[in-house]
């Protein structure tokens, strides 16, 4: 029997270290709307600005009702997706979100085709994704930084943004 389909693939070969990141964010309160739409223009900004390492950026619809959107991105290695997320406008974009959400939660969850993947679910109301399956423990210690949730050392070429002493005043 003939089939009727054209099957494609594709050869990775070219980007071993490859990192696939899902990102969303969740609206919960009617000022959430605004925070959500004031991010659109800074994102496409961010990324017309080719940051080194950005293979793709795709806009992605998660659900209408509540309201929750985000983005796929292809980054070459995961090197250069946090040397970006250590710069502008990241840096500032994620420093002001920890200390007032907008009326918005924030998520990722990150695949490393070198192994390991990571999430983190910042002012949800409930669990979506790994958080559906998985047990959720408090991002701290060693679950603190997405560099450390893959299984990789801190270092100081990768400083954590927002130290956790600044979240947590235990």
């Amino acid at each position: 029997m003939a089939a009727n389909v054209h099957r494609q693939t594709i050869d990775l070969s070219g980007n071993p270290d490859l990192v696939v990141i899902y990102l969303g964010l969740r609206v919960n309160t009617l000022n959430g709307i605004k925070t959500a739409l004031g991010f659109g223009p800074q994102i496409d900004a961010s990324v017309a600005a080719k940051p080194h390492g950005l293979l793709l950026h795709e806009r992605i619809f998660y659900s209408f009702y509540p309201p929750n959107i985000g983005m796929r991105q292809y980054w070459r290695d995961m090197d250069s997706l946090l040397a970006w997320t250590r710069s502008e406008p990241h840096r500032t974009w994620w420093t002001k979100f920890l200390q007032d959400t907008g009326g918005t939660g924030f998520w990722h969850e990150t695949y490393c085709t070198r192994g390991g993947m990571e999430a983190i679910y910042d002012n949800l109301p409930g669990p979506i994704g790994f958080a559906r399956f998985a047990p959720n423990v408090d991002a701290r210690g060693a679950r603190y930084s997405a560099l450390q949730r893959t299984g990789r050392s801190p270092g100081t070429e990768h400083p954590t943004i927002v130290p956790e002493s600044d979240i947590y005043h235990d």
